[in-house]
């Protein structure tokens, strides 16, 4: 362990009061058991999201409209309550964890030292308040309100996102106002405390990139001994998945009544954009850090070079060289290489935890949900044949 790292005891008490996750909802699901240790707060997404749609479904029965319930114009009311409500407190629930574990890897591999000590244990704790804070359910809870009240004005994508709900599901009025009144709250209202829990994480790394950091020039992860938030932010694919997959299903249900397909080029675009600076934004907070550690570093190991290189050149070719042991199996020679090696990884720093391999996650999972729309544009069925037609020369 690093002469500055923090002792196990600090570490594990500052981690054990680390946490994304909290507020009156979560408190409510642990009371139901629906909270599990660690915590895991899937059990709770899955009956958020499938309990109303239980509702839901029922009414759709007795009001006798359940066949064109499950149709491509409602499919955005099904994906918000059975894939991406669930989504987000799956990924809440490894997100939290995985912040967990960078702060772990931070304190006992000695990034953060104890001269940083004093305001890392201020900023988790700052963070642990506002996390249980009732503050962030109420503001959410608030803006639902906001957004209720003041749909009609708003122009959002897809028809059960509208205030037109009852109509677009095709249903029956209690299963309509059910939808309305209940379950699109419901989702907006979890959707805006993840909002606050991204909010409170780029709060807390931008804190952090400004606290006294050892970050080491030569460090094999190439960004100072920060390579763990890599990790950390390919958990959150998950929610970028949700976004997209939402996206989707308003495009679906739209081009299901005849609209152009033509406007999900420019959307998928924006989609790519705001997820990347979602997830990949907030690495860049450590740029400044790790652009002083890299120079930092460049001018030490070029000194250190500048030395050995000379007494290896004075050793093995100066006048002198010949009295020496013989050059064959050496250790001067691994050595000189050695540090070559080193200066190529102080010169090959990245300026952010940020890499193709985490990009390329969050591509996928923002790109994923978009492929099935090209059916509204180039039928399967219909390629299929003429692709046939063309090889059999029919």
């Amino acid at each position: 362990m690093s002469q500055s790292a923090v002792s196990p005891h600090i570490a594990d008490d500052l981690l054990s009061e680390f946490s994304l996750l909290g507020g009156p909802l979560q408190r409510l699901g642990r009371r139901l058991g629906l909270v599990r240790p660690g915590p895991n707060t899937l059990p709770l997404g899955i009956a958020l999201g499938l309990i109303p749609w239980i509702v839901l479904v029922a009414l759709a029965a007795l009001e006798g409209d359940r066949g064109k319930f499950f149709t491509l114009s409602v499919i955005g009311g099904h994906i918000r309550l059975l894939a991406v409500i669930p989504l987000l407190f799956f990924c809440e629930t490894t997100f939290d964890r995985q912040a967990r574990a960078f702060l772990s890897t931070l304190l006992r591999s000695g990034v953060a030292s104890r001269a940083a000590l004093p305001t890392l244990q201020a900023e988790v704790r700052s963070l642990a308040r506002w996390s249980n804070s009732w503050i962030p359910d109420a503001t959410s809870l608030a803006a639902t309100v906001l957004m209720f009240l003041f749909a009609a004005q708003l122009h959002l994508s897809g028809k059960t996102a509208s205030p037109e709900s009852g109509r677009a599901l095709a249903l029956m009025p209690l299963a309509g106002l059910w939808y309305w009144m209940v379950c699109l709250p419901l989702f907006r209202f979890l959707a805006f405390r993840w909002v606050w829990r991204l909010a409170l994480w780029w709060r807390f790394l931008w804190r952090l990139a400004r606290m006294e950091l050892h970050l080491t020039p030569t460090h094999p992860d190439g960004v100072g001994g920060l390579g763990y938030l890599e990790v950390v932010q390919t958990h959150l694919a998950p929610l970028a998945f949700a976004i997209s997959l939402l996206v989707a299903a308003g495009f679906a249900e739209e081009m299901s009544a005849g609209a152009s397909f033509d406007p999900i080029y420019l959307a998928t675009a924006i989609i790519v954009i705001i997820d990347i600076a979602l997830f990949l934004g907030p690495p860049c907070f450590f740029a400044f850090k790790l652009m002083e550690c890299r120079e930092r570093g460049l001018r030490d190991y070029t000194v250190l070079a500048a030395r050995y290189v000379e007494d290896f050149e004075r050793k093995w070719l100066g006048e002198a060289s010949h009295d020496r042991e013989p050059l064959l199996g050496t250790p001067d020679l691994q050595s000189l290489a050695d540090l070559g090696n080193s200066v190529g990884v102080v010169r090959n720093m990245r300026l952010a935890p940020v890499s193709i391999r985490l990009l390329a996650i969050i591509l996928a999972a923002a790109l994923l949900p978009m492929p099935p729309l090209f059916l509204f544009k180039y039928p399967v069925a219909e390629m299929a044949q003429k692709l046939f037609m063309k090889l059999t020369g029919l």
